[in-house]
């Protein structure tokens, strides 16, 4: 029921479908049909109407009888998102990374098999292609993508892979499912990932995991340069080292947010 202050044009079904979002926290993450109810405050039938919308938007996914937020309702506040929050917290420690080894330095989350940025600090174009906050690559191809769907439980990347158009972007673009799997295995082993030339020729990336405060990998950031300014030993010998020290600053700030 609105408040009894609420204005006569007051949207009850507006308000209620922010209170099912809303039902989702960091201590609730995934929750089924009469847990959304209960939190939000509506009955059972019309959490579930909510729900089922908002998973045809693509902001709430369903795996069996529970449902969880998917990256797409950044998009519902993310001209205030962009100044606050992980972006927030995450900007600095890009740029300061950025300064030390010269070459741009992007975050990204994952939204369906794609990866989404959300924090960028340019150097220099490095694609053919021009990256903003808001551009898409495939997860697969990404370095950053790959560290996402590495901290997947394995139903869910199942279903990502299922959905993945693995197309060869170039001639070293990993295709073959069985092989893509077992590389993410490696991927999840050793905590980061090195792509050469996969999604772009001559674009070489290492990226690491960063995690929120319910200690569930939130975002991944990378560090990209051309195959000829940056060896692959470079990349990881003296960069990652680097692109880990800035992910584990960037969540000690998480955690005081």
């Amino acid at each position: 029921m609105p408040a009894p202050d609420a204005p006569a044009d007051f949207v009850q079904s507006l308000a209620r479908g922010l209170a099912v979002i809303r039902a989702f926290d960091a201590e609730h993450p995934a929750l089924s049909l009469s847990g959304v109810a209960r939190r939000a405050g509506i009955p059972a039938a019309a959490a579930r109407r909510f729900l089922r919308t908002l998973e045809s938007l693509g902001y709430v996914r369903a795996d069996g009888r529970e449902f969880a937020l998917t990256p797409r309702v950044l998009e519902l506040g993310y001209g205030y998102l962009s100044a606050l929050s992980l972006p927030e917290a995450m900007q600095p420690h890009l740029e300061r990374l950025s300064a030390e080894v010269g070459e741009s330095v992007s975050a990204a989350v994952l939204d369906g098999a794609d990866v989404v940025y959300i924090a960028r600090v340019p150097t220099r174009r490095i694609m053919s292609v021009s990256i903003t906050l808001g551009t898409r690559f495939p997860a697969t191809a990404t370095s950053m993508g790959r560290v996402l769907l590495a901290a997947l439980p394995d139903a869910e990347l199942d279903a990502v892979l299922a959905a993945s158009e693995l197309a060869p972007l170039t001639p070293q673009t990993l295709v073959d499912p069985a092989r893509l799997r077992r590389r993410i295995a490696e991927v999840r082993e050793r905590g980061w990932e090195l792509i050469d030339g996969e999604l772009e020729a001559g674009l070489r990336s290492v990226a690491v995991p960063v995690r929120g405060r319910d200690g569930r990998v939130a975002a991944a950031l990378n560090v990209s340069t051309s195959a000829t300014r940056e060896t692959r030993d470079g990349l990881r010998d003296r960069i990652l080292p680097l692109a880990q020290g800035a992910a584990a600053a960037i969540e000690t700030d998480l955690r005081l947010l």
